[in-house]
């Protein structure tokens, strides 16, 4: 089941989600808005390999904008940092974004119970795009978790509040070639 608007926020009032700066205007009828904070990284090499730690540039979007160019993968982040140890946390972009051709995750849309920090966004555009920084970009939404389970505690990406690359090289690093 998908948590209503109204039972975000009873959650968040009663310690069940931790949302950053809370602001109850971003509370929609089954999500909330989150917003891109004004940091961009690109990947500088023009092959990644997934065995490899990539290198990577810092762009900072001006407050007049800065433009977006297919065929390029945009690293970002959401402003906001979110927590919750009872829900599944989903992200997807708004609607008004993607009537843009903007996209704001490839494939990790999906959150673990027990996630807690910034979530970094993925973005590729279908046609040149000027974004800026602080804009609703994208909308959490919270599903209920049936049968035990353990929290997500430990990982590459937990606790995160800066834009992380990824780190699939360390997957490789575990195992015995």
């Amino acid at each position: 089941m998908i948590l209503s608007g109204l039972e975000i926020k009873k959650e968040i009032e009663n310690g069940g989600i931790y949302i950053e700066n809370f602001d109850i205007s971003k509370l929609n009828p089954n999500s909330y808005n989150l917003t891109l904070h004004n940091e961009l990284k690109v990947y500088e090499g023009r092959v990644l390999d997934m065995r490899v730690e990539q290198r990577t540039k810092d762009i900072i979007i001006p407050e007049d904008g800065y433009m977006l160019e297919p065929g390029e993968l945009y690293l970002a982040r959401t402003a906001e940092l979110t927590k919750t140890d009872k829900f599944v946390p989903m992200l997807e972009g708004r609607s008004s974004i993607g009537r843009l051709g903007m996209f704001i995750h490839v494939t990790a849309g999906f959150g673990d119970v027990g996630f807690q920090g910034t979530w970094t966004l993925e973005i590729t555009v279908v046609k040149p795009l000027v974004i800026y920084p602080w804009v609703e970009i994208g909308q959490i939404y919270y599903h209920t978790i049936e049968g035990e389970y353990e929290k997500y505690s430990s990982g590459k990406y937990q606790g995160q509040k800066e834009i992380r690359e990824s780190m699939m090289y360390k997957d490789f690093q575990k195992k015995n070639p």
